[in-house]
């Protein structure tokens, strides 16, 4: 099942469901290994048909055109950085020119709105004056007598002229003014966009900047916390295996045991199981399908594999093992170990791979080890490399070691039946 997952770097998501997160943990270590593995060999393959390309390409050009470099002084290849060449304007007189230039334009069009407002209210002013001056002296020279008209209108010339000379007096005084108010403007714009923009970088950004570097070194932590506790426990496993000896290459004790055929077993909840009945194998020939489908199959699968192998007996004997379960969900699992002490287990029957669930009773609550048994031999899927004989090899041996060093799950008391007959007779029917 393992080599299959690795195979396809694909799992389930059913599947992915059952396993815990020490299981999840190593399984993501291995297939991150076997993703290194297979980009290593992609790369040395691509190095060597690039090499071989070039080699083919010099001897198929040796008297074509060729491509130089050119090179500096110094004889390396002549490299051109823009902004650092002689001659080129740093990066911070571009900013300053243009910020510069930003201020200036939005000033002039602030003094040209504000001198359209100066030139009506100036125009409108001596238009008014001029208007009434005129009423005026009309009104005056017209009672003295007609003959001084030529008077009047030579006075009116006049006092336009005077009017005229005030008003654009009044015009350059007011240019004048818009002037300086737009260069004052213009300076004082720059400083603000220049705090503005200063201030944006010195805080909103580098606040930003902080917070997503702190959330990815946050999360890298965590990644290689995981990973460094996956290889760990992947060692550990490997050299606890090695240093016990007790992995699947030490014996096929029971492969060749066969049971005869008109044995019988009895079926019961005591502590010391009776001998179990054990039907003959099928004349049919039996395929394995790549999953389990039904309960059928996997009834089919443990009476044409497993019980060959000896799968749920005791050591020894023809006596079904007492933490030997049926097909049973995880729900029925955790009923049966919900009032038991921590360290209780049961084996039970996988719907989901071919192999097995081992149902764990810990301090806090439960866990659950899927066991692959899709080879010759029995391991946890994704946590434990040591491989076992038999399933009672497996039992015993994480008896005294831990299943998992962040855990420390070890089978101290099997947990039995409570229905008779029991879950697993339709195993041996």
């Amino acid at each position: 099942m393992l080599q299959q997952i690795l195979r396809d770097m694909y799992i389930d998501p059913e599947l992915l469901a059952e396993l815990n997160e020490e299981q999840k943990q190593i399984l993501f270590y291995k297939m991150r290994e076997e993703q290194l593995r297979r980009w290593k060999e992609r790369e040395e393959k691509a190095r060597m048909e690039e090499a071989m390309l070039r080699k083919t390409a010099r001897c198929k050009q040796s008297n074509g055109k060729r491509v130089q470099w050119l090179r500096g002084k110094d004889g390396e290849v002549w490299v051109w950085v823009m902004g650092e060449a002689p001659g080129d304007k740093p990066y911070e007189q571009i900013s300053e020119e243009l910020i510069a230039e930003r201020a200036r334009q939005q000033a002039q069009k602030e003094a040209e709105e504000l001198w359209k407002q100066k030139e009506a209210e100036i125009t409108k002013k001596f238009r008014d004056a001029m208007a009434q001056e005129k009423a005026r002296i009309v009104a005056e020279k017209w009672k003295i007598e007609i003959e001084d008209r030529k008077a009047a209108k030579l006075e009116e010339e006049k006092i336009q002229e005077e009017l005229k000379k005030r008003e654009e007096e009044e015009r350059q005084k007011g240019e004048e003014q818009i002037r300086q108010q737009e260069e004052i403007r213009a300076k004082e714009l720059y400083l603000s966009l220049k705090q503005a923009q200063q201030h944006s970088q010195h805080s909103d950004d580098d606040q930003e900047w902080e917070e997503q570097l702190r959330r990815s070194k946050a999360a890298d932590e965590e990644r290689s916390h995981k990973a460094r506790r996956a290889r760990d426990e992947y060692r550990r496993q490997s050299l606890r295996a090695i240093q016990k000896g007790r992995v699947a290459g030490l014996s096929n004790l029971f492969q060749g045991t066969s049971l005869n055929n008109d044995q019988e077993i009895k079926l019961n909840n005591n502590s010391a199981s009776p001998l179990l009945s054990v039907s003959a194998a099928s004349s049919n020939i039996w395929e394995r399908p790549s999953r389990p489908f039904s309960r059928d199959v996997i009834i089919r699968w443990f009476k044409e594999e497993q019980i060959p192998r000896r799968a749920g007996f005791e050591r020894n004997t023809n006596r079904i093992a007492q933490w030997f379960h049926g097909i049973i969900s995880r729900q029925e699992a955790e009923e049966l170990l919900m009032n038991k002490s921590e360290g209780t287990f049961l084996l039970r029957v996988s719907e989901k791979i071919w192999g097995y669930a081992l149902s764990y009773r810990q301090q806090s609550g439960f866990k659950h080890f899927l066991v692959d048994a899709s080879g010759d031999f029995y391991s946890f899927l994704g946590v434990d490399p040591n491989r076992h004989a038999t399933l009672t090899d497996l039992i015993d041996f994480h008896k005294e070691e831990i299943i998992t060093s962040s855990g420390g799950e070890l089978l101290l008391e099997p947990c039995g039946q409570q229905k008779n007959p029991p879950d697993y007779s339709p195993l041996f029917e």
